[in-house]
């Protein structure tokens, strides 16, 4: 008999499957810890919460101030007199609401300083002045 000298040119007749069993087997794994991972924990009964926000966001108010000079309270025009009182009673009903100032780029700056001032004596905190911006 003699012996068959393997040249290393033959095709494989058979597939070793230990790797992929391996892959197979550390998918398994990691799939079982991380399942049981996300399941543990402390039951608890929560608490169900309602349909309506518990706390509203308070509105804006929009001071706008016109070119020639006239002030209006969101769409409704009104003098620094009826600015101070409108504004003293948002302030008794919600204590930390937001106001804008919306000055025209023509109007006299003492008209704005004069509305930042009232702002100021009615402690209003949560001021913005609205700008445009400019596209080069």
């Amino acid at each position: 008999m003699s012996a068959k000298v393997s040249d290393g040119n033959e095709p494989y007749d058979e597939i070793n499957v230990t790797p992929m069993l391996d892959l197979a087997y550390v998918l398994l794994v990691i799939f079982i810890i991380m399942t049981t991972a996300s399941v543990q924990g402390i039951k608890v009964n929560l608490p169900k919460a309602s349909n309506t926000p518990s706390l509203a966001k308070p509105t804006t108010k929009a001071i706008t101030i016109t070119e020639d000079g006239r002030m209006f309270l969101d769409t409704y025009p009104v003098t620094i007199e009826e600015l101070e009182q409108r504004l003293t009673q948002f302030k008794a009903a919600t204590p930390n609401f937001p106001v804008v100032i919306k000055g025209d780029a023509k109007v006299q700056y003492e008209r704005v300083i004069d509305v930042l001032d009232l702002c100021g004596r009615l402690e209003i905190t949560q001021l913005g002045l609205v700008t445009a911006r400019i596209v080069k």
